[in-house]
């Protein structure tokens, strides 16, 4: 269960109250000090001279917490900072064992970015643990927002974008005994149905029918078929002529194929790559929850990539849904041929924009890290520059790759019209134009979230396993567009 945001003209004094103070904070405000006693109000002011920026008071009854803002150079770093204080306040509260908690913001518009980082810190995944202890659920349960520059609108829309990420978090951190191809699909029409989005489930039958070659020879190799979700959310009074499209890359797990993953580090972690795919369902989820008046279309082809039967072999062509024929020369660069299937299917929505995500290159990871998503893309600047605006924001923040004519040299083929691997150098810009030739007749824009949509490691707000990348900034993005 998430953590519950709520809004409120006023709290009692004797509550469990955050303070965010301003930067540069060396005197405790008023409103910050009124059930004080002196000794407590040296206290902080001990505490504020020594630059600490998380100060904890113990009343018995009560907390009192005092969050000193970062001075950044922009807005958007201050309030990633907060975003941040949220993650180091979440371990005092949870120590404190603090169950309901009030902010109270004495800076301007600082409590939204504080209470982001805290919710997405509580996020826990329920997991399949047995023992009671395990099971607990932990003691904060609500998170009350106070400020004269709040409403409740604006908090339930954070609530809403919150229940996206953690939509997708769970989808990626579940195993695939517990979420093959269908598993994943019935799962994103559950989420339609709570949100309010119309879902329709592709079969293998239509599948097959419609020739979609990428999707089917990823496929070939497992004993449970594809899946192909089309998610459509309509509102009416939609401000767009023209949907936008969300094309998610959906492999419940990569293997590899018969171009085998090795284990460490690699394979077992490859229950993560429909992380694109879990990305678009949570940003439809929240667009849907909170009305935005945009019509929006997500696809997600799903199929495990197995090295079993039939499965598909180097040196194999295929004939993709667009007519294009491919040379597989390795069966582990199989996300870009699910996506090409897709992406040649967009066209027939006449898109505004068509939106890629997957985790779909080390080459992206190696050149960027987990600190940021790789993109590119045919989209014109003002497009680009509003996505990398909308990654500032969220701090999601995007790399823009080329993609010269000269790379369309990395993917030749001999004897078809493209290879499905480039060369050791630019591997992650010899995907994307891979993926650039289904994307014939409207502007595109692609993402290689391999790095941060799933940690190995603790990073401060966005946890261990799935974070829930790109949810946050392509609902920032899209809410503009709105």
């Amino acid at each position: 269960m998430s953590l519950l945001l709520r809004y409120a003209a006023d709290f009692s004094a004797s509550a469990d109250t955050a303070f965010i103070l301003p930067a540069g904070t060396t005197e405790l405000p008023v409103a910050a000090a009124a059930d004080l006693s002196e000794p407590a109000r040296q206290y902080v002011a001990d505490q504020l001279a020594a630059d600490n920026k998380l100060i904890r008071i113990n009343h018995y009854a009560h907390h009192h917490y005092y969050v000193v803002a970062a001075d950044k150079r922009t807005p958007a770093l201050a309030a990633e900072a907060l975003r941040k204080s949220g993650h180091q306040l979440h371990a005092q509260l949870k120590a404190d064992k603090v169950r309901n908690l009030f902010i109270q913001d004495l800076t301007d518009g600082g409590t939204l970015p504080l209470a982001e980082g805290l919710a997405l810190t509580a996020y826990q995944f329920e997991g399949y643990k047995t023992d009671e202890k395990s099971r607990q659920a932990a003691p904060l349960e609500s998170v009350t927002l106070v400020g004269p520059n709040l409403s409740a609108e604006r908090v339930q829309e954070l609530q809403h974008v919150l229940e996206g990420v953690f939509l997708a978090r769970d989808l990626v951190n579940a195993p695939l005994n517990k979420l093959n191809a269908l598993q994943f699909a019935e799962r994103m029409a559950a989420a339609g149905e709570e949100a309010g989005f119309h879902t329709e489930i592709l079969d293998l039958v239509r599948i097959e029918a419609l020739r979609m070659g990428g999707l089917l020879a990823v496929n070939q190799g497992s004993p449970e078929p594809p899946t192909f979700t089309i998610m459509e959310y309509k509102p009416e009074g939609a401000t767009n002529k023209k949907p936008y499209v969300l094309v998610g890359k959906g492999v419940v797990f990569d293997t590899g194929g018969l171009s085998l993953k090795p284990t460490p580090a690699s394979m077992d972690m490859m229950k993560c790559d429909m992380a694109g795919g879990a990305a678009v369902v949570g940003t439809l989820y929240a667009l849907a929850k909170n009305q935005v008046p945009l019509h929006v279309i997500g696809l997600v082809p799903a199929t495990d990539n197995r090295p079993g039967g039939l499965a598909f072999a180097p040196g194999d062509v295929i004939t993709m849904y667009s007519g294009l024929t491919v040379e597989v020369m390795n069966t582990d660069a199989e996300g870009r041929l699910l996506l090409g299937d897709a992406l040649a299917f967009a066209k027939k929505y006449d898109p505004e924009l068509v939106l890629d995500f997957a985790t779909l290159t080390g080459s992206a990871a190696r050149a960027i890290g987990k600190e940021g998503i790789v993109c590119m893309g045919t989209a014109d600047e003002d497009t680009l520059s509003a996505l990398k605006k909308a990654g500032h924001a969220t701090h999601e923040r995007l790399v823009e790759f080329p993609l010269w004519d000269e790379y369309a040299d990395h993917i030749k083929s001999d004897i078809a019209d493209i290879n499905n691997i480039g060369k050791a150098e630019a591997g992650a810009i010899s995907a994307g134009k891979f993926l650039e030739r289904f994307t014939d007749g409207y502007p595109w824009v692609h993402f290689d979230i391999a790095a941060p949509a799933f940690l190995t490691a603790p990073d401060s707000y966005r946890g261990k396993g799935g974070t829930g990348t790109a949810v946050r900034l392509t609902y920032e993005f899209l809410k503009g567009k709105a």
